[in-house]
């Protein structure tokens, strides 16, 4: 317990050992041993179904946190963006810009995962086709292998001009 700081609720199963007077002596060689762990605990006698219960407090740091830190990606969510969610979003962003600017013609160039780009071209072609007519615009995709999934870039094909980084510097 105090080598892997294990704290909260502890559930012990000795639902093998039968003898009553066994059970005892491991509740109390484990009450003794406690007694040396700075951490405050409870031990419950183990129970008719052979349960020890317990409490611990956690002193230190998890050897998990102290091992671990957390995914710069996903910032610790475990999950990423799907490519679904980045098509809905690069589509609200994209009409978004063209919105902003009304200056006439629209040429885009967005820069994007390989994934999301193939979910783009597959599956979200005729809205990016109606986008480009809605705007009068011409959207052009680029595909960058070194971009995260939930990374993209809109930028201005005409004058190079970044409109939209889904990553802050």
């Amino acid at each position: 317990l105090r080598l892997r700081n294990v704290g909260g609720l502890v559930i012990v199963d000795f639902i093998d050992m039968r003898a009553r007077r066994d059970q005892m002596a491991v509740y109390r060689t484990l009450k003794e041993a406690l007694k040396k762990d700075r951490a405050r605990t409870n031990v419950l006698q183990i129970s008719q179904l052979g349960l020890l219960e317990m409490t611990r407090q956690r002193v230190e740091e998890s050897i998990f946190t102290a091992s671990y830190s957390d995914c710069h990606y996903c910032s610790g969510r475990g999950m990423v963006k799907s490519p679904l969610s980045m098509s809905v979003e690069i589509q609200r962003r994209v009409s978004e810009s063209m919105r902003k600017d009304r200056s006439g013609t629209h040429s885009m160039r967005i820069t994007v995962n390989p994934t999301v780009l193939d979910r783009l071209r597959k599956e979200d072609e005729a809205a990016l086709v109606e986008l480009e007519q809605k705007f009068d615009g011409h959207l052009t995709f680029v595909s960058d292998a070194h971009f995260h999934m939930e990374e993209f870039t809109i930028t201005n094909d005409d004058n190079g001009k970044i409109l939209f980084t889904s990553i802050e510097s």
